[in-house]
């Protein structure tokens, strides 16, 4: 999600104006779940979070969904929040909500009512300890130190989960509402009435047409 430009078009990430991949992590090769962020939400890199003791890592809040199928980059997935992982990544905080697509097939057997986290578990033995892995690891390939966790990596269930993606709204109204520092972000939008950045259909339209097509 490119923030940095009008109406946050999902585009390839890059790095030091190189395209940038993620390395395989042994076993594993390339992510180890359909890997896409929650919209409305924001981490504020301006606030220090009271659990973390790190400011947010100014993206989206990021979600693992577990589920059987592999998606498409940009498609809108309607999931079920199953719990959440407090990852420090290089001093930020960087919270991954996990979920699982609420029309798999597993999604009806992870039904605990409070601790859906340990249903996971349960019926995907070894899945939580190799998302431990990868996130710890993941940019070790790049030369960067390993990563650590709020909690000593424990994953918090999905009230927990829920109150965070909770914050990080709030956290995203008050951007679009300019009353807080955005920095670099583009905040342009045709949905959020009341918003100084909102505009109409047809500047948003306007704002498509110029970007050239490769």
């Amino acid at each position: 999600i490119a923030t940095e430009e009008p109406l946050n078009p999902i585009k390839h990430d890059t790095k030091k104006g190189k395209l940038r991949y993620v390395a395989n992590i042994f076993p594993h090769k390339g992510y180890i779940w359909n890997y896409g962020a929650l919209p409305q939400t924001w981490e504020d890199p301006n606030h220090t979070d009271n659990l973390t003791g790190c400011c947010g890592d100014n993206d989206p809040i990021d979600v693992c969904e577990i589920g059987s199928k592999v998606r498409s980059s940009g498609e809108i997935v309607q999931v079920k929040v199953l719990g959440v992982l407090g990852l420090v990544d290089e001093g930020e905080t960087d919270w991954k909500i996990i979920a699982i697509s609420a029309d798999d097939p597993e999604a009806q057997k992870i039904h605990g009512k409070y601790f859906y986290i340990d249903d996971v578990k349960k019926h995907k033995p070894g899945y939580l300890e190799a998302t431990i892995d990868w996130f710890q690891l993941y940019k070790v390939p790049d030369g960067k130190p390993e990563n650590h966790f709020a909690f000593n990596g424990e994953f918090k269930n999905k009230d927990f989960a829920v109150e965070i993606i909770k914050s990080t709204h709030e956290h995203w109204k008050a951007l679009l509402h300019k009353k807080v520092d955005g920095g670099a972000i583009k905040c342009t939008n045709i949905l959020v009435s009341g918003s100084p950045f909102c505009c109409s259909e047809e500047d948003a339209r306007s704002i498509v047409q110029s970007v050239r097509m490769f």
